[in-house]
């Protein structure tokens, strides 16, 4: 199939860039699935390199049983849904605290990849996960103002859903306490409802 060509060159093109010098590969990437779902993270840490994939750490450990109590386990998840990043590669440490935020021409650079991938699957829901995944999609000062709740964004000329979500880092305690424990919960619930996510959860059970 053509889609399945094309998810095959993309792929390719993906693993091999190098456009970022300070940067720190490998490429890291989910499965490539066809996927209503497609999830943006930050970046990759300094383990999920040597792992293979995304969200393979403390983090992901988070927030996979956030998805498990909506019904799919992490294993399913990686199956079911696409995930992708703002940057593939690790972007290094912070010289006082934390991995380093990425420059926005890295952004820019990495940005072409998503489209893509946009372009491929069409999805019909995004699950931008952090402050910087959301903010690729819509102006955020505070995640209260955007976590909880549907919207509705054009991302790289493609109308879709998308659902925010919180970071799930163990740095961060934003989503361990009030209002974040209540938002993040009102987040879960409509991911539960959305078409997308019962698609998933029927391919899991069919």
């Amino acid at each position: 199939m053509l889609s399945e060509h094309l998810m095959h060159e993309h792929r390719q093109s993906l693993f091999s860039c190098k456009l970022c010098p300070q940067m720190i590969g490998p490429v890291v990437s989910g499965s490539p699935v066809f996927s209503p779902i497609l999830l943006i993270g930050q970046a990759p840490g300094d383990k999920e390199g040597g792992f293979g994939k995304p969200f393979a750490w403390t983090a992901g450990k988070t927030m996979f049983k956030w998805f498990e109590r909506i019904g799919i386990k992490e294993e399913t998840f990686r199956q079911r849904v696409y995930m992708a990043a703002v940057c593939r590669c690790f972007p290094g440490k912070n010289p006082t605290a934390g991995d380093r935020v990425p420059s926005k021409e890295e952004i820019a650079n990495c940005s072409s990849w998503l489209k893509a991938e946009i372009d491929l699957l069409k999805p019909e829901l995004i699950l931008p996960v952090g402050k910087l995944a959301i903010s690729q999609l819509m102006e955020v000062n505070k995640l209260n103002e955007v976590i909880g709740k549907l919207h509705r964004v054009n991302f790289h000329n493609h109308e879709t859903d998308a659902i925010p979500l919180p970071h799930p880092s163990g740095a961060s305690t934003w989503h361990r306490m009030e209002p974040g424990l209540t938002l993040l919960e009102s987040a879960l619930s409509l991911l539960q409802q959305h078409q997308a996510w019962k698609k998933i959860i029927h391919q899991q059970n069919s």
